[in-house]
């Protein structure tokens, strides 16, 4: 009996140490360990994916406060120009003898037109050649998204009637334009009444 037991024995000792078994056990660790890295590159994945969404977060909420700052900025610095006077302009029904700044609003691009006072405040030659209006007036071409930082940068002297802009669709616009110069109109004026400007929109008065 204990001889056969030994040979069972050394049977199964052959049958484990068989080179098999050895190639399945490595097959099988290998299998194990490249679970285990795969898993641990999943894990690192989300915890980047969570890190960039955690910075990008934290990015977004930083430029909407130094947006905010910058508003805040403008919003201080015009109101520095006196709130309007209406009663100076009920009366201004023609862009040309508007005296604030004028906005006139393309598909692409904003007209800002701004008339400087006259050093002169004499009424000697006024208006005439040698004291001529369009001397003092000058059309700039600005971008929409710039039109908060154009209208801190007009002269004080160029507010006649106070805080208050005219805003009009540019004339001679392409009919396939009109939709997009609306919209372009609408973001505008809600630009200026964020900066605490009033709109006077043309040709609604």
């Amino acid at each position: 009996m204990g001889h056969q037991g030994s040979r069972a024995v050394g049977r199964y000792s052959r049958r484990v140490n068989s080179p098999f078994v050895s190639v399945r056990y490595w097959v099988v660790a290998g299998l194990v360990a490249a679970g285990l890295v795969a898993c641990h590159k999943q894990e690192q994945a989300v915890v980047g994916a969570a890190k960039s969404a955690v910075s990008a977060e934290q990015q977004a909420r930083a430029a909407a406060e130094a947006r905010a700052t910058k508003r805040d900025e403008q919003r201080a610095e015009l109101a520095k120009i006196s709130l309007p006077t209406k009663s100076m302009y009920v009366d201004v029904h023609e862009p040309a003898a508007w005296a604030n700044p004028f906005l006139a609003v393309g598909p692409e691009t904003i007209t800002l037109r701004i008339i400087n006072a006259d050093a002169n405040t004499s009424d000697v030659g006024k208006g005439t050649m040698l004291r001529p209006e369009g001397a003092r007036r000058q059309e700039i071409q600005i971008r929409p998204q710039d039109l908060a930082e154009a209208m801190v940068a007009v002269p004080a002297n160029a507010w006649k009637y106070g805080r208050v802009v005219a805003v009009a669709e540019m004339p001679g616009g392409a009919a396939k334009d009109r939709a997009k110069m609306r919209r372009n109109v609408e973001s505008a004026i809600q630009q200026l009444n964020d900066l605490g400007i009033v709109v006077e929109e043309w040709p609604g008065r």
